[in-house]
């Protein structure tokens, strides 16, 4: 029996015939050394916190180290370049995020987005919510929509990738302007933002979690398919204006291109079940970052889709790669 890589579908992962036979011929012959994780982030992020989660039962169930490296630098590309350049034999791995097809609409990369890698599996998605100042007069999508309509000059706080283009996709979509207001990151942010200096924010859900909490910043929606659980009485985008809408930051298993298909088939099953491990399961729901596993190709066709999303929403603002 004959196993392709488009057989690495919805359908053939759910197949036990097919999984099995695919592990089998992986397992006699890999992995018989250590599997690194290259993380393209500082450390405390949600990609370095997942890879060091699953690290542990990935290195019980294999038998060998799992060690995370974290290679910081120019957005994850520099990273991202070291998984690209490594051999095809699944013995380095990266975890990245959502960054990997936004860098595209910011950067000329030194690897080609798709053609250079190996997608292994999603990880996790966050959710983003639009957060306001308690003194800005919107409550809901709806009602900023209006007020931008008749108010000309609203602004928003952006810290770069999604955060930066998920404004720019909302006003696209609803036919409004929104002026920018760049950041270097949250927490430089989130003053402005309290002191009604500048209008909203996409921000991630865990950033912006403690001032909603608090009280000095108000949620209006957020961004993801499914409500936020840190937030289960806050409303999506999707659900109340645009649907079909969704902006979130994501994290995914990458390596470099052409890992042997039975290789692949070990990874993406081993993976896939190291990231329902419940301590694994429980870190991430304390992050505000639900657990998304899928095959290689659903991956695939994921990080096209986001590629063409995002790189629409950053020309449509006049970004072009630097």
């Amino acid at each position: 029996m004959s196993i392709t890589r488009r057989a690495l579908g919805a359908g053939a992962l759910s197949a036990p015939v097919l999984l099995a036979a695919g592990a089998a011929r992986a397992q006699g012959a890999w992995p018989s050394r250590a599997v690194r994780i290259v993380v393209p982030y500082t450390p405390g992020g949600v990609s370095d916190i997942t890879a060091r989660l699953i690290a542990d039962p990935l290195s019980a169930m294999w038998g060998q180290p799992v060690p995370v490296e974290n290679r910081a630098g120019a957005d994850g590309v520099i990273g991202t370049e070291a998984v690209a350049r490594s051999p095809a034999d699944g013995y380095t791995l990266g975890l990245v995020s959502v960054g990997h097809p936004v860098n595209a609409a910011f950067y000329r990369l030194p690897f080609d987005t798709m053609r250079d890698f190996t997608f292994v599996t999603q990880t996790t998605s966050t959710p983003l919510v639009i957060c306001a100042p308690r003194a800005f007069a919107p409550n809901t999508p709806a009602e900023l929509v209006d007020y931008a309509k008749r108010n000309p000059g609203v602004t928003f706080a952006g810290t770069g990738g999604v955060v930066r283009l998920a404004p720019v996709l909302f006003a696209q979509r609803t036919g409004i302007t929104l002026e920018y207001v760049p950041y270097r990151g949250s927490t430089q942010a989130h003053p402005d933002l309290i002191a009604n200096r500048v209008n909203i924010m996409f921000d991630t859900v865990p950033a912006a979690l403690p001032h909603i909490q608090s009280g000095a910043l108000k949620a209006l929606a957020t961004t993801g398919a499914q409500r936020s659980p840190q937030l289960p009485d806050v409303p999506t985008v999707a659900e109340t204006l645009l649907p079909g809408f969704e902006a979130a930051t994501w994290g995914m298993v990458i390596a470099p291109a052409n890992v042997p298909l039975p290789v692949l088939v070990k990874l993406n099953a081993d993976i896939r079940a190291a990231l329902q491990n419940p301590t694994v399961v429980e870190r991430h729901r304390t992050l505000g970052a639900a657990i998304v596993s899928n095959s290689p190709d659903e991956m695939r066709s994921f990080v096209q889709a986001e590629m063409e999303k995002w790189g629409a929403a950053a020309r449509s603002a006049g970004i072009q790669p630097q």
